[in-house]
């Protein structure tokens, strides 16, 4: 049994596909949201000082890489790259069902439009 809403406007009713569409579009806005905040989670770990105690080490982008330096031990690199890894089929999905549902709004526009034999 599938599950046919038809939302009604002042304009008259909207079709299943269009309700879908719409749907879809804001499913593929809230995974893109989400890998944008993943991004600004990067970020925020990329700026700021860190250490055992606050502000310790200088922010990673501030410094220059070195191996010896007991700060590059007290950064948690792991997290860091799961937080980009994690953010990429997140944007993917997040593309794909936008895209998707973009093209069947599209289709469902013009066909609410067109002329009916």
């Amino acid at each position: 049994m599938t599950n046919r809403t038809v939302v009604t406007t002042g304009a008259g009713a909207e079709s299943p596909l269009l309700v879908r569409a719409r749907r879809s579009q804001g499913w593929g806005l809230g995974l893109l949201a989400a890998a944008g905040l993943l991004w600004v989670w990067f970020a925020v770990l990329l700026v700021t000082p860190y250490g055992e105690e606050s502000g310790d080490c200088a922010a990673l982008i501030a410094r220059e890489y070195d191996p010896a330096d007991p700060c590059t031990e007290l950064r948690d690199w792991p997290f860091m790259t799961a937080l980009l890894g994690g953010s990429v089929p997140l944007a993917a999905v997040g593309s794909a069902v936008y895209a998707s549902g973009s093209a069947a709004r599209r289709v469902a526009e013009h066909l609410d439009t067109a002329p009916r034999a």
